[in-house]
């Protein structure tokens, strides 16, 4: 899936722009969970600290829920996206509205917050479960369910565009535009392009107020390595 995230974005970068996907060496497998969610923190921290020792200028978070993404704008000097944040601002100029279609059901109440907390809530008109766990996305057989479970989001809720709610999901794009016939976004490529236009007109993070960065202090137990 790594793999797959890295062609995806590699195929929107701009020529010299380099692109390296990177995958947590701590924490869960995949993101299904708040549990998941909050585990999975630490593991993408440690990444972002890296990128900044080796001058990386702007960052993707690749997971749907966006896990992290305010942290890691502390620690960054340059941009951090999530690809929730960055599919929902794209698929708002698409139309009147969009749905999210995603995997599991439990995870739909945390795509609707990421719409609030986003002020995307006039423009998400539902959120769909096609209750294919992450790991099963790269079996082709699932490509058929995710297309319906579009094609029913975009009659239940009269939708213009359709928000793909996993990384997982990155590559269908072209092929779920033709089967459903609107525009289907993928955070992945937006929140690439994002990154590498704020790059591009020369814009980085505020270093003031909220996304400074952390205050240093004392981290114990397991995170005694985060302290700044």
């Amino acid at each position: 899936m790594t793999a797959l995230i890295e062609q995806c974005a590699r195929a929107v970068a701009a020529p010299g722009t380099m692109v390296e996907a990177v995958t947590n060496t701590m924490g869960p497998a995949s993101i299904e969970s708040h549990y998941d969610d909050a585990l999975s923190v630490p593991g993408l921290l440690t990444e972002i600290i890296r990128g900044e020792t080796e001058g990386v200028d702007g960052y993707v978070i690749a997971c749907f829920g966006d896990p992290g993404l305010y942290a890691a704008r502390e620690l960054a000097r340059g941009p951090v996206i999530g690809i929730a944040e960055a599919a929902m601002y794209a698929a708002s100029h698409l139309g009147r509205g969009f749905s999210v279609v995603t995997t599991l059901a439990r995870t739909t109440g945390q795509a609707r917050d990421l719409a609030e907390r986003y002020g995307m809530q006039r423009f998400c008109r539902g959120v769909h479960a096609t209750d294919i766990p992450v790991l099963e996305l790269d079996d082709p057989k699932v490509r058929g369910v995710i297309a319906e479970a579009c094609r029913n989001a975009v009659a239940a809720d009269d939708s213009d565009a359709i928000v793909l709610g996993c990384a997982g999901m990155a590559d269908l794009c072209d092929h779920l535009t033709t089967e459903v016939g609107v525009p289907v976004v993928d955070g992945v490529g937006a929140a690439t392009v994002t990154v590498q236009s704020l790059l591009t007109l020369g814009l980085r993070k505020s270093g003031r107020g909220e996304f400074a960065a952390p205050l240093p202090k004392q981290y114990t137990g397991l995170l005694n390595g985060f302290e700044r």
